[in-house]
């Protein structure tokens, strides 16, 4: 596991070489997705499913939404987090949520800034 943690704190995407258990062991997971929110798309389906894995995912790269399990991709906080911080992951976030004017301003002002 301390192999594992060293590696992702160096470059988050290392996950993908990780074994099955780091991928699911979430202390790996978090070390990964904050360095590199892309790096979700490694994890198991557990750590998809971990609000504060995603959440700490999203605020690194909003796009990293779009790896999360269904149920999170239609959480309204996780959905807003990830498209304050990229205005495209509103592409991610499920139907209800692609019409919440709420979360479609946030959007597009985001969008607009880049």
């Amino acid at each position: 596991r301390s192999i594992a943690t060293a590696a992702v704190e160096q470059d988050g995407m290392a996950l993908r070489f990780a074994l099955g258990p780091c991928r699911g062991d979430r202390g790996v997971v978090l070390a990964a997705v904050a360095q590199d929110g892309m790096a979700l798309q490694f994890a198991s389906e557990g750590c998809r499913a971990d609000f504060h894995i995603v959440r700490t995912a999203v605020e690194q790269n909003g796009l990293s939404l779009c790896f999360a399990a269904d149920a999170l991709r239609g959480h309204f906080k996780l959905a807003r987090l990830a498209v304050l911080q990229n205005g495209r992951a509103l592409c991610f976030a499920t139907p209800a949520l692609k019409r919440n004017r709420s979360i479609v301003a946030v959007a597009a002002k985001a969008v607009a800034e880049e």
